[in-house]
C-alpha cells in the first residue's frame, strides 16, 4: 500500500454525495454544508471537507470573505478543507441566493431527502456539477488539512482512472435519481475514492522544495516513517528505530523529519497516539486506563496531562462532553 492510501484509511473518512446542481447563467449562490446538518447523518463527525465536481459548463469560485477568483471548467473538482462559505456561480458580482434556501425548497419535493437535484438560473448556458463532503475526526486529520488551503482546485484530468472515476459517479447519480437500492452506499464510496484522487494529484503538483506535511508524503523515506507510525503507532518506537527502519542516519532522519512535517518524530507520534485516543474516548465506553496504555503511557496522569495540553480538557471531560 502507497504512504498516502495507508494514512488515509487511518482517518477512517466517510463520504456522502447529496447534490445532483443544474444552473442556467446567470447564476450566483453561496453557500457552506454545515457540520450540524451532516451530524444527523454522520454520528461523531467532527470535521467535514466540501467538495463539487464539475460534470458540465464552467463557472468561477471564490471564499466568500475574499481572495482569489477561480475559474472552474468540466472535470475540475473543487475543494474546501474547512467547509468555509462560498460564492460560486457563472457571474459573483450578482446578489447569490442561499444554498440552503435552494436545497431547502428542492428537498421538500425529492423523491430521496439524501440526495437533492436541484434546477436554477436564468436559462443561457448550462452548468452541472455534483456536490459531496466527507467527514472525519477534526484531531486525526489535522496534519491533513493543515497541509491545504481554505479552497482547492484540481482537475481531474482524462487519464483512465479519471475517466473511470467520472464514470462511476454519472452512474451513481443516475441510481440516485432513481432511487434504486444500493446507491447512496456507492456515492459515498465515490466521494472517498474522488478524495484521494485530488490529494494524489495535488501532492504531484506541489514543488520540488516544498515542505508541510503532504510534501512528507512524497519524501520515500519519510513518507515511509509516516506510514510506519500510523500503522503501529502503539509500537515502542524511537528515533532510531524509525531511522533504521528507513535506512538512514539517526541525525540525517531527526533533521529531514522535522524540515519536512514541522516537528519532531516523537513529537509527532506523541500527537497522533493522543489524536487515536481521543477518537476512543469519543467513540467508545473503554476504561481510560486502557486508553492511557495504549497510547502509551504509565499512569493516568501522565496520560491526563498530555491530553489536557493537547485538548484543552481531562480525558474524562472530553468524553463527557462528546457525549
Amino acid at each position: 500500500m502507497d504512504t498516502l492510501s495507508s494514512v488515509l484509511k487511518s482517518v477512517r473518512l466517510e463520504g456522502a454525495v447529496f447534490l445532483d446542481a443544474e444552473f442556467t447563467a446567470p447564476w450566483c449562490m453561496r453557500g457552506r454544508y454545515g457540520r450540524t446538518s451532516i451530524q444527523q447523518q454522520l454520528d461523531g463527525a467532527e470535521h467535514v471537507v466540501l467538495f463539487h465536481f464539475l460534470t458540465e459548463g464552467a463557472c468561477r469560485v471564490r471564499l466568500a470573505d475574499g481572495g482569489e477568483m477561480i475559474d472552474v471548467t468540466a472535470g475540475d473538482l473543487i475543494l474546501f478543507p474547512q467547509d468555509d462559505r462560498h460564492l460560486m456561480g457563472s457571474d459573483l458580482h450578482i446578489a447569490p441566493l442561499e444554498a440552503d434556501n435552494l436545497i431547502e425548497a428542492a428537498a421538500a419535493v425529492a423523491a430521496d431527502p439524501d440526495f437533492v437535484p436541484i434546477r436554477h438560473g436564468g436559462g443561457g448556458d448550462k452548468t452541472r456539477f455534483v456536490c459531496g463532503y466527507l467527514a472525519c475526526s477534526r484531531s486525526l486529520c489535522r496534519p491533513l488539512f493543515e497541509a491545504l488551503p481554505r479552497v482547492l482546485r484540481i482537475p481531474i484530468g482524462d487519464g483512465q482512472a479519471a475517466t473511470l472515476l467520472r464514470e462511476l459517479l454519472r452512474a451513481g447519480v443516475r441510481e440516485s435519481s432513481a432511487s434504486r437500492p444500493g446507491a447512496q452506499s456507492t456515492l459515498a464510496k465515490l466521494a472517498e475514492l474522488m478524495f484521494v484522487e485530488a490529494l494524489r494529484r495535488y501532492v504531484e503538483r506541489l514543488p520540488p522544495e516544498g515542505t508541510g506535511w503532504l510534501a512528507a508524503m512524497r519524501d520515500v523515506p519519510i513518507g515511509r516513517a509516516l506510514a510506519l507510525l500510523h500503522d503501529e503507532p502503539g509500537r515502542g518506537w524511537t528515533v532510531d528505530a524509525l531511522a533504521h527502519e528507513v535506512a538512514l542516519s539517526r541525525s540525517l532522519f531527526a533533521q529531514r523529519f522535522a524540515a519536512l512535517v514541522g516537528e519532531s518524530p516523537m513529537q509527532y507520534l506523541t500527537r497522533w497516539r493522543l489524536a487515536l485516543a481521543a477518537r476512543a474516548l469519543r467513540s467508545g465506553d473503554e476504561a481510560i486506563a486502557r486508553v492511557a496504555e495504549r497510547s502509551g503511557y504509565e499512569t493516568d496522569a501522565a496520560f491526563s496531562r498530555a491530553f489536557k495540553r493537547e485538548f484543552g480538557l481531562p480525558p474524562s471531560a472530553w468524553r463527557k462532553a462528546a457525549a
